[in-house]
């Protein structure tokens, strides 16, 4: 589908089979792909061929990248149609799992937050914040959503701001605050015949609308390219000319890093890091009829392999591995 495609114009059952299809061809790919499939899925409203994509990820004999994913996604799709027991055991099976991820927690929350479960999806996006932003300096871009989801089901339930509260304002960049955006009255607004309240809630509307604008024009992170260092010897002995992109593994990595720190004190948001490999970094030359020993081609690279899926969180989460693959928490690592 074309990024430029207005979205009432996309026939969701064709570019379902369109993803399936190409995920035969990547199988590198599959997660990512099969996951759009089966969001295709649901839109057309075929909800029981999401569920055997989804199932089909959880039954393959290859290890996930994000199974707790899969399962809230698998979760969140059962409950919309009437398989409410099967989705709650779901659910309860990944915050038993306590993910590090933040996206399943999103998922599995706003699944309760939409059935009227307020209270169990407050304590689920509360549990998610504790394991995941206490101690946290400064909230990973990925965790925005749980802070606004969280802020957002406790304006509905009357709680008093807390820490957490507060912290969402302060990174919430829309000129309309999450406290009007999430006011429970909102709804009355609409149908007031008064038109101060009408045009307000017109420009919370407009506010609203323009952060998820912003959100869908990053649809996947900033990445920078990471070359494991076999992989890096086997390229710059296949491309010599590619020694002056990388005259050394460890000086790549630090690269990297100080590459990523200056992007997030710059501001950037929602960065990544993509690992490369040489076979596949010849195809995508291939596939641009260029040559691989061409150094412009490889920030195109890094970008491919994050609009497919391929990109990984920077920085990682507390406790998490360094993402140089050295085996290190990357606060003893890279982080520190």
């Amino acid at each position: 589908m074309r990024p430029d495609t207005p979205a009432e114009n996309v026939d969701h059952t064709t570019e379902a089979a369109r993803l399936e299809r190409t995920a035969g061809l990547y199988p590198e790919d599959a997660e990512a792909l099969l996951l759009q499939a089966a969001a295709h899925l649901e839109l057309a409203g075929d909800r029981p061929a999401a569920t055997a994509l989804y199932d089909r990820l959880l039954s393959s004999p290859a290890d996930l990248d994000t199974p707790h994913l899969v399962r809230a996604l698998k979760a969140s799709n059962l409950w919309e149609y009437d398989h409410e027991a099967e989705a709650r055991a779901i659910i309860e099976g990944v915050r038993a799992a306590a993910p590090r991820d933040p996206a399943p927690w999103v998922i599995v929350a706003e699944s309760l937050e939409s059935h009227d479960e307020l209270e169990a999806a407050e304590a689920t996006f509360t549990e998610a914040a504790r394991l995941l932003l206490t101690d946290v300096p400064e909230p990973p871009y990925a965790t925005h959503p749980l802070l606004f989801g969280r802020h957002r089901v406790r304006r509905m339930l009357g709680l008093p701001h807390d820490n957490w509260d507060t912290l969402a304002d302060t990174l919430h960049s829309s000129p309309v605050s999450l406290d009007e955006l999430h006011d429970p009255k909102r709804v009355w607004s609409l149908g007031s015949d008064n038109p101060a309240e009408l045009e307000a809630e017109i420009s919370r509307l407009r506010a609203e609308l323009g952060a998820y604008r912003e959100a869908l024009s990053r649809p996947f992170p900033v990445a920078v390219l990471h070359w494991p260092a076999e992989e890096l010897a086997e390229l710059v002995v296949a491309y010599p000319s590619l020694e002056t992109e990388y005259p050394s593994h460890e000086e790549h990595l630090a690269t990297i890093e100080g590459s990523l720190r200056e992007l997030s004190a710059s501001g950037t948001a929602n960065l990544g890091i993509v690992t490369g490999t040489v076979p596949s970094y010849e195809a995508f030359a291939a596939s641009e009829g260029a040559s691989p020993a061409d150094g412009d081609l490889l920030p195109q690279y890094a970008t491919t392999l994050a609009a497919r899926g391929r990109a990984v969180a920077w920085p990682p989460q507390r406790g998490a591995g360094c993402w140089c693959g050295s085996g290190k928490a990357y606060e003893g690592c890279h982080g520190a």
